[in-house]
C-alpha cells in the first residue's frame, strides 16, 4: 500500500514536470512559428502629456543618486515631467537624496522626495502613495539599480499612445554586471530567455505577459480601473497585469528601447531573489486563478497563464519527486520500468527547452561565443537544483497561505 502511495507521488510528479516542460515547448514552437516582430517606427509624438516617473527605493544609498540623474534625463518637456523618488529608508539613503533632490529642484526640475511614516504595503504602497499625490495620465516605474537612455521615455510612449487599450508598456532589461561572474552570466542567461522568448512570444501571441516591476509604463486609467496597486501579494506588478486584463486591457513588450539594471552577484542574494519571485507568483495563483477561470479569455490564454503562475511548483516537485523515487527504487528493488522511461523523456526534453530557450536568445543579443555559451548553459541546471533544495519549503508555505514579508535584493551601483 505505501509503495503504491510512493509510486503514485512520482507519477504526479512527474505529471507536473511535463506540464511545465510543454509550457516552454508551446513557446518554442511559437517562436519558430511566428513571422519576425516588425521594427516599430518611433514616430514623434504630436501632443506630449504628462508622465510622472515613479523610483521607489529602500535603502539604497549606492544608487539612489544615480536614479534620481538618469530620471531628470529623460527627454520630456520639464512641464509636463515630475518624478517621485518613493522613499523608505531607514538608512543614509535618504540624507543621500535630500541633497541630490535638492540639487536638481534648484536646475528647474520637478523633483519631490516622498517619505512614508511606515513600509505598509512595500513598494506596491509606496506606489499607491505616490499615485496620489499626482494627477498624471502616465506613470513610469523604475527600481533604484535601474537606468533608462534619455530617448527611453520618447519610443516607451509612442508605443503606448500608438495603442488605447495598452495598461502598459514593459521594455527589454539588460544587465550592467551580467558578466561579472559565472552567476551573473547565469542569470543573464535566463533573464535573455525570459525577455528574448517569453516575454515576445506571449505578447505577439496575445496571451498576457508579465511586467517586471521595473522599466515600464502604465496608464493610471488601467491601474485604478483594475482595482489599484496591491499588496497582498510580492508580486504585486503581475498581480495588477493580470487584474488589467481581466478588464479587458492588454500590455505591450518591447525590445528596445532597454534599461540597464543589475543582478543580484552573490548567491544569497541570488536565492533570496528569486524565494521572494516564486513565493509572489504562488500568491497570485491563489488569488486569481478561479477570477481567470470564469472570465471570457481564450481556452489558450487560461491554460498558458495557469502553468506559468504554476512553474514555480517545479522547485518543491522536483524535491519531493526525488525523494519519493528513491523511496520505491529502494521498496521495489529497481527502477519500476515506465519511470525510467519517463525521466528519459523528461531529461531529453529538458536539454530540448534549455537550449531552444537559451541559444536563440543569446544569439539575437550577440552575448559571445559558442564555448562561452555551453559553459554558461551547464551551469543553469546547477542553478535550478539549488534553488529546489533551498527555496522548496518556502513555495510550499506561500501556496499554503502564509504571509512573508518584501525582501529587497541588495544593490551595489555594478
Amino acid at each position: 500500500m505505501l509503495l503504491s502511495a510512493l509510486d503514485l507521488v512520482v507519477a504526479l510528479c512527474l505529471a507536473v514536470l511535463f506540464a511545465i516542460a510543454g509550457y516552454y515547448l508551446y513557446l518554442l514552437y511559437w517562436l519558430a512559428r511566428l513571422p519576425a516582430a516588425a521594427q516599430k517606427s518611433d514616430a514623434p509624438i504630436l501632443d506630449l502629456p504628462r508622465v510622472l516617473v515613479q523610483l521607489p527605493v529602500y535603502n539604497e544609498p549606492l544608487v539612489v543618486e544615480r536614479a534620481l540623474a538618469a530620471a531628470a534625463g529623460l527627454d520630456w518637456p520639464r512641464d509636463r515631467l515630475s518624478i517621485q523618488l518613493l522613499d523608505d529608508s531607514t538608512d543614509i539613503t535618504s540624507d543621500i537624496a535630500l541633497h541630490a533632490v535638492g540639487r536638481l529642484r534648484r536646475e528647474g526640475i520637478d523633483v519631490e522626495h516622498v517619505r512614508r511614516v511606515d513600509r505598509s504595503g512595500f513598494k506596491a504602497g509606496a506606489l499607491a502613495a505616490g499615485m496620489a499625490l499626482c494627477d498624471a495620465p502616465y506613470v513610469a516605474v523604475f527600481d533604484a539599480d535601474f537606468v533608462p537612455a534619455a530617448d527611453w521615455l520618447r519610443r516607451a510612449m509612442a508605443a503606448m499612445l500608438g495603442n488605447p487599450r495598452a495598461a502598459f508598456v514593459q521594455t527589454r532589461i539588460e544587465w550592467g554586471n551580467g558578466g561579472h561572474s559565472w552567476l551573473t552570466r547565469a542569470q543573464r542567461l535566463m533573464q535573455d530567455a525570459h525577455f528574448a522568448v517569453e516575454q515576445d512570444v506571449r505578447a505577439r501571441r496575445g496571451v498576457p505577459f508579465q511586467f517586471n516591476g521595473t522599466g515600464g509604463i502604465w496608464r493610471r486609467s488601467a491601474i485604478e480601473e483594475a482595482g489599484g496597486w496591491s499588496h497582498d501579494t510580492l508580486s504585486e506588478d503581475l498581480d495588477l497585469v493580470l487584474r488589467t486584463h481581466l478588464k479587458g486591457w492588454s500590455g505591450v513588450f518591447m525590445m528596445e528601447p532597454h534599461v540597464v539594471g543589475e543582478l543580484p552577484q552573490r548567491i544569497d542574494d541570488f536565492s533570496a531573489q528569486q524565494s521572494r519571485w516564486s513565493k509572489g507568483f504562488v500568491q497570485v495563483a491563489r488569488k486569481l486563478l478561479a477570477p481567470i477561470w470564469n472570465s471570457d479569455w481564450s481556452s489558450e490564454a487560461k491554460l498558458v497563464t495557469t502553468i506559468q503562475l504554476g512553474q514555480q511548483l517545479v522547485f518543491p516537485v522536483l524535491v519531493v519527486g526525488v525523494v519519493a523515487l528513491g523511496l520505491s527504487i529502494l521498496g521495489h528493488g529497481h527502477l519500476l520500468g515506465g519511470f525510467g522511461f519517463c525521466l528519459w523523456l523528461w531529461l531529453a526534453t529538458m536539454l530540448v527547452v534549455l537550449i531552444g530557450m537559451t541559444w536563440g536568445a543569446y544569439r539575437r543579443l550577440d552575448r559571445g561565443s559558442v564555448l562561452d555559451y555551453a559553459v554558461t548553459a551547464a551551469s543553469v541546471p546547477v542553478l535550478i537544483v539549488y534553488l529546489a533544495v533551498s527555496n522548496a519549503a518556502a513555495i510550499v508555505g506561500a501556496g499554503l497561505g502564509r504571509k512573508t514579508e518584501f525582501n529587497r535584493t541588495p544593490k551595489t551601483g555594478a
